[in-house]
Parts: structure tokens; C-alpha cells; sequence
């Protein structure tokens, strides 16, 4: 499905990521990455998928007991408040296992199945499970940052699925439990959860593969990112939660 984005004064504006010289130097970074540059990837991009769809039933098990307090896990914004530009309610709840460096060691041992999956994954950055609300939207925006690449895993997709759904560059589609969504997040998203059920995916971003030396430009960057203080605060507001 195709589809035109709207103008909204709700849709983030950004003046140097949408320079023609920038999109062209982010188009090298996609094409220099063995994966190339597009908008979203097969399934069998990274073969360690496959083996989270094929325990996703175990993670949504450890998955529902956390949903059982679900009014009690903070919001994306509680734990990054940068992201209270896209998501200044309370609609989009967080279950942080790990982030550029840091481990959520408590939820990790909450959730020891699942973060036994995730924990030897090539270049998992960051790893949490992403919960939306019924009537969630998450205005269009972007990454900034295209050396990841972002994965989601369907746990819990409510019916009908057309009212539940993301929008990636110009296409729309839908989550599927059980199966794995993968797309390059520095084109513009957004999202809708529609209906009336909880829309849950397990949530990660991934270091994208490049040869060298950019494949150290790449690393540097990470290691950058585990230093600065945005990745500080969401640890020092973690821990205030748990």
C-alpha cells in the first residue's frame, strides 16, 4: 500500500537531515553497507531471527507477566525524555533489557528466557519491549543515526490489523505475531494502534553491517553513544523505576 505523507504541524522538522547533501551522503552510508539502502529489509536479513521466531511463544510468556502491571512500567519518555516530541502521554509504555552499553539486570532476570536470546545477538544495541496502547499514534518522524538498523518482533498484534499498523517511507504494513518486521529507521515512521487491544513488540536496534573502515567509524560512533549523556539519564532514570 502506498501512501503520500500528509503535512501536519504535528510531524517533526528536520532542516539538516532533509538537506538534499545530507539524504545523498546517508544514501553512500546505505549503499556502502552490504545490506544496501532501503526502507525495509527481508526477514532473513540477520539469521539470528529465525530463532526468535521460533521461541516468540517463550518471550510472550515472560512478556504477559510483565503486561500484568502494565500501568506501572514507565513511559518511553520517563526513560528517554527526548522522546516526549513524539510521545508526551502515557500510551507508550517501555521494558528496557539493555541500552548502548547498559544492562537492565533486574528486568533481564525477570525475563530470563528472553534475555538468554537476545544477550549473544551481533550488535544488539538496544533491546526492550515496545507496548502501545489502544489509540496510540507516534507521529512521523526519524533516527538519526544510520548505522543501526531497527527490528521488531510481533508478540501481541490486536485485530483488525489494518487499524494497527506502521508506515515506513511510503509504505504501510502490519505486524504479525510470531513474525519479524525489519526496517532502516532514518526514513520517516509512524505509527497507529487503532483498535482496542495492547499492540507489543519486542523491540531492537541493531549495528549495521559495514566493511572497514567503516565498520570502525561505525563501532566508534556505538562507543561514542554508550558515553553521552542522553544514554546516562535513561540509565539514572531506569534505575528510579526499578
Amino acid at each position: 500500500m502506498q501512501f503520500t505523507p500528509p503535512q501536519s504541524p504535528e510531524t517533526p522538522i528536520h532542516p539538516i537531515f532533509d538537506r538534499p547533501w545530507y539524504r545523498r551522503f546517508e544514501a553512500w552510508l546505505g549503499d556502502s553497507s552490504p545490506l544496501g539502502n532501503r526502507p525495509i529489509f527481508s526477514p532473513d536479513t540477520f539469521p539470528w531471527a529465525a530463532d526468535l521466531e521460533q521461541n516468540w511463544t517463550t518471550i510472550r510468556q515472560e512478556l504477559d507477566q510483565v503486561l500484568a502491571d502494565v500501568n506501572g512500567l514507565p513511559s518511553f519518555q520517563d526513560i528517554m525524555p527526548r522522546q516526549n516530541r513524539i510521545s508526551p502521554d502515557d500510551k507508550w509504555k517501555t521494558y528496557y533489557f539493555c541500552a548502548f552499553g547498559f544492562v537492565a539486570t533486574k528486568n533481564c532476570e525477570q525475563c530470563p528466557r528472553t534475555w538468554q536470546l537476545l544477550k549473544d545477538i551481533p550488535g544488539l544495541k538496544v533491546a526492550f519491549f515496545s507496548i502501545l496502547a489502544p489509540g496510540k499514534h507516534i507521529p512521523e518522524h526519524r533516527g538519526k543515526h544510520k548505522g543501526l538498523i531497527r527490528y521488531h518482533l510481533g508478540l501481541r498484534v490486536p485485530e483488525p490489523k489494518e487499524k494497527c499498523r506502521i508506515r515506513v517511507d511510503d509504505t504501510i504494513t502490519h505486524w504479525q505475531e510470531g513474525k519479524s518486521l525489519i526496517f532502516d529507521d532514518t526514513y520517516y515512521h509512524e505509527v497507529w494502534n487503532d483498535t482496542d487491544g495492547y499492540r507489543v513488540v519486542l523491540f531492537l536496534d541493531i549495528e549495521r553491517p559495514f566493511a572497514f573502515p567503516l565498520s570502525w567509524v561505525n563501532g566508534a560512533v556505538s562507543k561514542i553513544l554508550t558515553l553521552s549523556p542522553q544514554v546516562k539519564q535513561a540509565k539514572e532514570n531506569y534505575e528510579k523505576f526499578s
